[in-house]
């Protein structure tokens, strides 16, 4: 049996449900439900249930500290053709050494490395025939956007469920940050 894995920390009610007032105003976009708000530390991808064990076990070993985290504006991905839309969250130093350690734990596992650099991030939409001139504009109108701090006590390993409309996205394990 597969597996589609992330690790990723939670967006608590407080400071994601302000986000969905948002979603609006932005044509070709595939709005996300409050419930699959997170931030993505590691991407794991579809892996067999001995894999997932070891991926538990290499999380459930890093030590990172609690940490605050605000959100600081709006961007997008797709440099010439936009596929989604998400509110930043501020540089942090813990941040990026918990996304650090997540990737050293893949590899750790024989996981190819992440192509991409990290950018913490919460997806707003995904975005379908949304031109760049229109992606540019929202976020510029949102770019203001500022909330939190909030604070963060755990991370998850999450498994994404698909099917009809939104992936679903249910905890599997869960870490605790000292």
């Amino acid at each position: 049996m597969l597996h589609r894995l992330f690790a990723a920390l939670p967006v608590p009610d407080e400071i994601s449900e302000p986000l969905l007032d948002l979603q609006k105003g932005l044509t070709g976009a595939s709005w996300r439900p409050l419930e699959n708000f997170h931030i993505t530390l590691r991407f794991f991808g579809e892996v067999d249930t001995n894999l997932a064990r070891e991926i538990d076990h290499e999380l459930g070993l890093i030590e990172a500290p609690q940490m605050q985290l605000e959100i600081g504006g709006m961007g997008w991905f797709g440099r010439r053709e936009p596929h989604a839309v998400w509110a930043r969250i501020a540089p942090n130093g813990d941040l990026a050494r918990l996304a650090g350690a997540c990737e050293r734990a893949a590899r750790r596992l024989g996981l190819p490395p992440e192509r991409r650099g990290f950018k913490p991030h919460v997806t707003l939409a995904y975005l379908h025939g949304t031109s760049l001139e229109e992606a540019r504009a929202w976020t510029e109108r949102h770019g203001a956007y500022r909330d939190g701090p909030f604070w963060c006590d755990r991370f998850h390993l999450f498994e994404s469920h698909s099917g009809k409309g939104p992936s679903r996205y249910e905890a599997e394990a869960d870490y605790p940050l000292i």
